[in-house]
């Protein structure tokens, strides 16, 4: 175990779970925030857990908290992770079939990705075809909410807008999913959305690895809504404020060789259920947990000259 600093909300921000305008940032084509509201952070010193040692007890698993790592070996370990042609075209597929086998799902769809590096962001490293490299996110959230994981679905069903990753990609009445799946899904149909996380590098992970949030451990009084507003669409996140309840894992010294499958929404989850967004008849079987809260941290016992972490995160839909 160790132990690290994690930037929550502050403890008088207002809970939300739906969009109320308090909370919010402008996003820029390149993928930079330009200005911002009502992000009021402080900072808590939290106990970070050996996920590879935690396995034990079914505590660990996609539906159960919200994460779970793999063992694969990417097919092309030299792939130039920062041309945005190559990702789409050459590890796109690679990951649906990943999170295809792992879920359950019937159909998967990747829609989107981003490249992180401290170093990158600061010396903004631009995408050969995409937005700039992304820093490690120092923030607790998870990336959808009530509103806009539905609302996600419905997006990708039309034209990309221009802040969209495959907008460059897909000829202008091609689209991600098909009118007929968007409807069976916003009428019901269960769907997730799954992050596949992954170290480029061929050096493990020392500086600022994700840890994740055991998603038993969350309450809807932690989540505050975050608005993104892009120049044509808005999206939410839920950013965390503390609770001492949060239990904290990692997996040091991730690899190129593993790919962390972190769940970012499900529709037939405890959050959306209780909320009446689908059926009200009574379920027998357990709820699959609905997100992991995540977040970069710098782990207390980080050797100062350990070299900057450089990842890959796929968005996919899953459709059950």
């Amino acid at each position: 175990m160790v132990n690290g600093y994690f930037n929550y909300m502050s403890a008088n921000s207002e809970s939300s779970l739906l969009r109320n305008g308090k909370v919010l940032t402008r996003r820029d084509l390149n993928g930079s925030d330009s200005a911002s509201k009502g992000i009021n952070l402080e900072k808590h010193l939290m106990n970070v857990k050996d996920a590879r040692r935690s396995v034990e007890g079914g505590k660990i698993g996609l539906d159960e908290s919200g994460f779970e790592i793999l063992d694969h070996k990417t097919k092309d370990r030299n792939l130039d992770f920062l041309d945005s042609r190559l990702v789409i075209d050459s590890y796109y597929n690679e990951c649906a079939q990943i999170v295809r086998e792992k879920s359950g799902a019937n159909c998967v769809i990747p829609f989107d990705h981003n490249i992180r590096s401290a170093k990158g962001k600061k010396s903004k490293k631009q995408l050969s075809g995409g937005q700039e490299v992304q820093g490690p996110a120092h923030v607790v959230h998870g990336d959808y909410t009530l509103r806009s994981a539905p609302d996600r679905i419905n997006q990708l069903s039309q034209r990309l807008t221009r802040n969209d990753t495959l907008s460059s990609v897909l000829d202008k009445e091609e689209r991600l999913i098909t009118k007929t799946q968007a409807n069976d899904i916003l009428a019901g149909r269960r769907f997730a959305i799954i992050n596949l996380w992954r170290n480029i590098r061929t050096i493990p992970v020392e500086t600022n690895p994700i840890a994740l949030c055991n998603a038993s451990t969350v309450s809807k009084q932690d989540l505050v809504v975050f608005e993104i507003h892009y120049s044509e669409r808005i999206g939410e996140n839920y950013f965390s404020k503390h609770n001492e309840r949060h239990e904290w894992f990692f997996y040091p010294n991730m690899t190129i060789d593993e790919a962390l499958l972190i769940k970012q929404w499900d529709s037939h989850g405890d959050l959306p259920t209780s909320e009446e967004k689908v059926s009200r008849t009574k379920k027998t079987t357990a709820k699959p947990c609905t997100f992991s809260f995540h977040s970069a941290f710098e782990p207390s016992n980080v050797r100062e000259d350990a070299a900057d972490r450089w990842s890959i995160e796929v968005r996919c839909v899953a459709i059950f």
